[in-house]
């Protein structure tokens, strides 16, 4: 028995590979983006730190970025406040 396909409807759906669903600073999920972002996708990543917690790369960035204006050196990860290293 042959067919012949005429028409077809592709659906594609891809999500990023982590174990959290949203970002634990903006809360946004991760398969939409930051408040910085208007397209979610590879210029809004997660990032993983060695803390296990992942983020949207421009939200981590920003938190280090503001503790470093308020002098302090050590970056400490938003959620469990261990030192904040990419993992």
């Amino acid at each position: 028995m042959k067919m012949t396909v005429e028409r077809a409807r592709l659906v594609a759906y891809w999500t990023w590979g982590c174990s959290d669903s949203s970002c634990g600073i903006c809360r946004r999920a991760f398969d939409a983006c930051c408040p910085d972002c208007k397209v979610p996708g590879d210029d809004c990543p997660v990032i993983w730190g060695k803390s296990t917690h992942s983020f949207h790369l421009h939200c981590i960035h920003t938190w280090t970025n503001v503790q470093e204006q308020q002098s302090e050196h050590r970056h400490t990860c938003p959620l469990c406040r261990r030192p904040w290293e990419f993992g």
